[in-house]
C-alpha cells in the first residue's frame, strides 16, 4: 500500500518538476520505485545497432581468394567493429558476405550461398553498439544507463533483443524464417522473465527496432499478449505508412551503416540487397493523399503508388528489386492491425523532414539537387505518424489502450539521447511500473 502511494506521488512529481530536473532525478537514482516491483523491460534498438557473426561453409564461392580466408574456421565477427574492415583489407569481402539474395520461389530473403549468420549476445542490452564511436549512445546506451541507475539490472530485469537488421519483420500472415526463430526466442525470454518476476513485460523499441517490437507483438497469439505484455512503448518507430528517406537511400546510398573511409555509393549495392532497404517506402494509402509526386526528375515524376515506385526502382538501376517490393513490402504498407496491448507511441515533431526529392539531372548517383520539407522528426514524416495514430484510435479495443506523445524538436536519432526527450521516455517506463493504463 505504502509502495503504491509512493509510486503515485512520483508520477505527480514528474509532471510538476521541470524537465531537466526530472531527468536528473532518474539518472541519480533518487526515486522511490523498488527494483522488486519492476516489470522486466526488453529493449529493441535501432538499425545497425546489433552485431552479426558469420561462418563460411564449403559452399561459399568468394569473389576474390582472400575473402575465403575464414572458410571452415568457425564463427567470426562480420558486423561488429567496422574500423577493422580497413585494417584487414576486408571491405569487398564484408560487402559480399553481408549481402542478401531474394528467392522468388519461397518469397523470402536469404544469405549468399555458403554464408551463415547469427546475432550474438541475445538477451543482453550490451548486445547493442553503434558502429560510429562518436555516437555510441544512439543505440539506447544513455537509456540503459538511466535504467540501471533506477535499479534495473541487465539479464535480471532488463534485457536486449538484438536482431538481424538486414531482414524486415513480417506482418501477420507473411513468412520469415529468420524472424520466426527470433520471435520464438524472444517469446521464450519474455516468458522466463515474467515467470521469475511474476510481472508482465514492457517492450520498448526505437526506430527500426520499434517496427520489430510492434511486429513481434502482433505476431504473438492474443492470449499470450494478454498474459505477458504490460506495455508496448514505440519511440520514433518506422511505421507501415513509411517515409521518404528510404527512397533517397535506395537511390543514392546511405551512410547509416557507418563503414569508415568509404562512401554511400560504394556500399549501395550491398544496401539495396537488404529487405530493410525497401520495407519503409512511402505507402500509397498515406502519401497518396498529398496528390503530389515524391520524386521529381526531368524525364518523369514518381508518386507513392506501387506502380510508380516499381518504375523508380528500375530507373535507379535496380529493377530486380521490383518483385520483392511488390510481394513483401507493399503488403506491409496497409497492415495497420492494432497489437491490442497497452501502447505508448512517442514521436518527434517540429523538425524539417524531407517530403519531396528533386533530381533535375536524372542523376541518382548524386544527392538530390533540391528537397521539399514537411513536418516530422527529421527522418519520419508526421503524415505517417498521424495515419498510424488514426488507425490505432479507429480500432475500439486499442483506442482504450493507446497514448500518443509528441515531443517538439525531438529528432529521430537523438530522441533517446537528448535529456528533454529522454526524460519523457523514462516517465513512460515509470508509469508502466505503476501499472497505469494509458489515457
Amino acid at each position: 500500500m505504502a509502495s503504491s502511494l509512493l509510486q503515485q506521488l512520483l508520477s505527480l512529481l514528474l509532471l510538476l518538476l521541470p524537465s531537466p530536473l526530472r531527468l536528473r532525478e532518474h539518472l541519480s537514482g533518487n526515486h522511490p520505485v523498488s527494483a522488486n516491483n519492476f516489470h522486466p523491460i526488453f529493449l529493441v534498438a535501432g538499425m545497425s545497432c546489433s552485431d552479426l557473426e558469420a561462418r563460411l561453409t564449403e559452399e561459399y564461392r568468394p569473389s576474390v581468394p582472400h575473402c575465403g580466408a575464414m572458410k571452415g574456421k568457425g564463427w567470426f565477427g562480420l558486423w561488429k567493429n567496422s574500423s577493422e574492415l580497413l585494417s584487414r583489407d576486408y571491405m569487398q569481402c564484408f560487402e559480399e558476405q553481408m549481402s542478401l539474395v531474394y528467392d522468388p520461389d519461397i518469397n523470402e530473403y536469404r544469405n549468399l550461398a555458403g554464408v551463415e549468420t547469427r546475432v550474438p549476445n541475445f538477451g543482453s542490452t550490451r548486445a547493442f553498439s553503434y558502429k560510429n564511436p562518436l555516437k555510441s549512445d544512439w543505440c539506447l546506451g544513455k537509456l540503459r544507463a538511466a535504467l540501471e541507475d533506477m535499479g534495473y539490472r541487465d539479464g535480471d530485469t532488463m534485457f536486449g533483443a538484438p536482431y538481424d537488421f538486414r531482414y524486415a519483420p513480417p506482418s501477420p500472415g507473411q513468412t520469415s524464417e529468420v524472424y520466426s526463430r527470433y520471435f520464438k526466442e524472444l517469446m521464450e525470454l519474455v516468458e522466463a522473465a515474467s515467470e521469475r518476476t511474476r510481472k508482465k513485460a514492457v517492450i520498448l523499441g526505437h526506430s527500426f527496432g520499434g517496427m520489430v517490437a510492434l511486429e513481434f507483438v502482433r505476431n504473438t497469439p492474443p492470449a499470450w499478449r494478454s498474459e505477458h505484455i504490460e506495455r508496448l512503448v514505440l519511440v520514433a518507430p518506422t511505421l507501415p505508412g513509411g517515409f521518404l528517406e528510404p527512397v533517397r537511400n535506395f537511390a543514392s546510398g546511405t551512410d547509416i551503416l557507418y563503414v569508415p573511409a568509404t562512401t554511400p555509393l560504394a556500399t549501395r549495392a550491398m544496401w539495396r540487397s537488404f529487405e530493410s532497404a525497401i520495407v519503409n517506402f512511402p505507402s500509397p494509402a498515406v502519401f497518396g493523399r498529398l496528390q503530389a509526386p515524391l520524386v521529381v526528375t526531368r524525364e518523369r515524376n514518381y508518386s507513392a503508388s506501387a506502380q510508380d515506385m516499381e518504375r523508380f526502382l528500375a530507373a535507379v538501376g535496380s529493377g530486380e528489386a521490383a518483385e520483392p517490393f511488390r510481394r513483401r513490402a507493399v503488403p506491409k504498407m496497409s497492415s495497420f492491425a492494432a497489437p491490442m496491448v497497452p501502447m505508448t507511441y512517442i514521436s518527434g515533431v517540429g523538425n524539417r523532414t524531407p517530403l519531396r526529392l528533386v533530381f533535375w539531372g536524372d542523376d541518382f548517383d548524386a544527392a538530390p539537387e533540391a528537397v521539399a520539407y514537411g513536418d516530422g522528426d527529421g527522418k519520419i514524416n508526421s503524415i505517417s505518424g498521424l495515419a498510424f495514430e488514426k488507425e490505432m484510435r479507429r480500432q475500439p479495443e486499442q483506442k482504450k489502450q493507446f497514448k500518443s506523445i509528441k515531443i517538439n524538436k525531438a529528432q529521430h536519432s537523438t530522441i533517446v539521447t537528448d535529456d528533454f526527450a529522454l526524460h519523457r521516455v523514462i516517465q513512460e517506463i515509470v508509469e508502466a511500473n505503476n501499472q497505469k493504463i494509458p489515457s
